[in-house]
C-alpha cells in the first residue's frame, strides 16, 4: 500500500507538469485554431532562463523565477505578433511544421547559448517529509502546489477580469469577438504570453526532477500533447485531468511493468481511450451538416 502511496504521489505531481504544458496548446487552440508543437521547447528556454538568474547572475529563486515568467511570456507575444500571426488561416500541416521548426530553432539557439551540458537548478525545496513509509519529497510537493495554484489564479483570471471574459470571447466566436469591439489580435498575443508563461513555470517546478538540458522540453511536449488529447483538445479541465492521468500510467507501468512500457504505455491507453470516446474524456463530437 504504500509503494502504491508513492507511485500516486509521484504520478500526480509529474502528471501536473503535463497537464500544465497541455493546458498551453489548449489555450492556443481555442483561441487560434493552432497547434504549437514549439510548446515544450518555451519550458526549455524558461528554465534555462531561470537557471542563468539564479546560478550566473545569483539572484533570489522566486525573484528568478518571475524573471523567466515574463521574459518567456512576451517572448511568446512577440512570436505571436511577428511569426505565427501570419499564418492564421493556412493549412494545419503548415502550421505543424512551422511550430516543429520554431522548437528546432529554439533548441539551437539554447545550444550556442548555454551548450549541451545538463545543469541542476538550486531550489529552495530540497527536503522531504516522512510519513510511515512514504516519503514526501519537497520538489514532487511543490510542482503539486504550484500546479494548483497557477490553475486557481488563470480560473480567476478568466472568469473575474474583463480581459480574461474577452479571451472567452474570442477563443468561441473570434468575428462576432471583433465586431463586439474586442481587440482581437491583441488577445492572441495575450494569449500566447500565457501559454509561454505557463510552459515556464512547468518547466522551472520540473528542472530539479529532470535536471536542465536543450532536449528537456521533448519528451515532456510529446505526453503533453497526449493529455491535451486525451482530455478532449480544446478542453481546460480536461487537459489537466489529462496529464495526471498520463502521468500516473507512465510511474506505474515503469514500476510494475517489463521495462520500455514506460515510455509506450500511455500512448496505448490513449489509443484506446481514443478508440471508446474519439472526441477525448471531456471533448464534444462535431458534427457537420451537408
Amino acid at each position: 500500500m504504500s509503494d502504491i502511496l508513492q507511485l500516486t504521489l509521484n504520478g500526480v505531481a509529474v502528471g501536473c507538469i503535463y497537464g500544465l504544458v497541455a493546458l498551453g496548446f489548449v489555450l492556443i487552440y481555442k483561441a487560434t485554431e493552432l497547434v504549437n508543437f514549439a510548446q515544450g521547447d518555451l519550458l526549455m528556454l524558461g528554465a534555462f532562463v531561470c537557471y542563468m538568474a539564479v546560478v550566473w547572475w545569483g539572484l533570489d529563486y522566486w525573484l528568478a523565477f518571475a524573471i523567466a515568467v515574463v521574459t518567456i511570456a512576451a517572448f511568446g507575444a512577440l512570436l505571436d505578433r511577428f511569426v505565427l500571426r501570419h499564418v492564421i488561416g493556412q493549412p494545419q500541416f503548415a502550421v505543424v511544421m512551422l511550430t516543429i521548426g520554431l522548437g528546432s530553432i529554439f533548441r539551437t539557439f539554447a545550444s550556442v547559448t548555454w551548450g549541451s551540458e545538463i545543469y541542476t537548478l538550486p531550489t529552495p525545496f530540497g527536503g522531504v517529509w516522512k510519513i510511515g513509509s512514504i516519503t514526501l519529497s519537497h520538489q514532487y510537493l511543490s510542482i503539486i502546489v504550484g500546479t494548483l495554484l497557477l490553475c486557481g489564479v488563470l480560473y480567476a483570471f478568466f472568469n473575474w477580469t474583463r480581459i480574461g471574459i474577452a479571451m472567452q470571447a474570442t477563443s468561441q466566436n473570434q468575428l462576432a469577438a471583433y465586431y463586439m469591439g474586442i481587440p482581437v489580435k491583441m488577445i492572441f498575443s495575450l494569449i500566447w504570453a500565457i501559454s509561454a508563461a505557463t510552459a515556464t513555470a512547468a518547466g522551472v517546478l520540473l528542472a530539479p526532477v529532470t535536471l536542465i538540458d536543450i532536449n528537456m522540453g521533448l519528451a515532456v511536449a510529446l505526453k503533453a500533447f497526449a493529455a491535451a488529447v486525451l482530455g478532449g483538445f480544446g478542453s481546460i479541465p480536461g487537459a489537466l485531468l489529462g496529464g495526471i492521468i498520463i502521468g500516473l500510467i507512465e510511474l506505474f507501468s515503469g514500476a510494475l511493468l517489463p521495462d520500455g512500457f514506460k515510455d509506450t504505455m500511455p500512448y496505448m491507453v490513449l489509443l484506446a481511450a481514443l478508440i471508446a470516446r474519439p472526441q477525448g474524456l471531456f471533448g464534444t463530437p462535431g458534427r457537420k451538416k451537408v
